[in-house]
């Protein structure tokens, strides 16, 4: 294909006729016409391309946005959802049924919503799981009942951002709780949990030896915000009982896994 018949096609595609409709119509410059295209883009088809399977993409009201106004006056963000974990879902399913797989899945999209910096409400979960609003406000109020802090947008309401379920397992855990203990409760399965428990270990570690939360962040491939929660359970249980089961569990990770190297943040 020669470089006219090339230039011709372009001027044909949708995008092409969009900045055209732009700058013709509306009378924009070709800069602006193209930052309203790439906007239009982003917010029509959101970053598809980070989506992997088990996930999607969905619009959100920010954290902290204010409640009272009509949803068109309202700041939003785009976030990715874990709506199917794969082995993890399966094994919860197979151990303790379909409710608590989708009670596994509230807390999560739940969590990962507040880690993106969005706020998500009962219904914005009904519908993700395809589901009744009734069947959610079920689900809350049974894990609400064993002390489960579930932050969802009314939740968040008026007091700080609230723990994730990553953080409330990871609390229940230093505590005392045994992984079946907290399985049962939390509705996770023991290898969710046990993941969980690792990647606290690690930031613990990686803190005693004074690296900063960027450097714990990008060694350990989870976000800064984790990081932070991990350090105000670490900081808010120092206890005896606490403080000698960390040393216990630090004592028998393993010394030989690869360290992030000094100022790479």
């Amino acid at each position: 294909m020669d470089k006219n018949e090339s230039q011709r096609l372009q001027a044909k595609s949708r995008e092409q006729r969009f900045l055209n409709m732009m700058q013709q119509d509306f009378n924009f410059a070709p800069k602006i016409a193209q930052a309203v295209l790439s906007d239009a883009q982003d917010c029509l088809f959101g970053q598809s391309a980070h989506v992997t399977p088990g996930q999607m993409r969905v619009v959100l009201l920010k954290r902290g946005a204010a409640h009272g106004r009509s949803l068109r006056e309202s700041a939003t963000k785009e976030v990715t959802w874990t709506v199917n974990a794969g082995e993890e879902d399966r094994q919860v399913e197979n151990e303790r049924g379909p409710i608590a797989l989708r009670r596994t899945r509230l807390q999560r999209l739940l969590s990962e919503a507040v880690e993106q910096g969005a706020a998500a409400t009962q219904e914005d979960i009904a519908s993700v799981l395809n589901v009744s609003v009734r069947t959610i406000k079920r689900d809350c109020a049974a894990l609400q009942k064993q002390d489960i802090f579930l932050p969802t947008r009314g939740n968040l309401q008026g007091i700080g951002r609230g723990q994730t379920h990553k953080a409330q397992i990871v609390g229940r855990w230093l505590r005392g709780e045994t992984y079946d203990q907290i399985a049962l409760r939390a509705q996770h399965s023991v290898t969710c949990i046990k993941r969980y428990v690792q990647a606290f270990i690690r930031v613990v570690q990686f803190h005693r030896k004074s690296f900063s939360l960027g450097e714990i962040s990008l060694a350990l491939q989870i976000g800064e915000t984790l990081v932070k929660e991990y350090l105000t359970i670490y900081q808010q249980n120092d206890t005896p009982f606490c403080r000698q089961r960390l040393n216990d569990q630090l004592k028998r990770f393993s010394t030989t896994q690869t360290e992030p190297k000094k100022g790479v943040s």
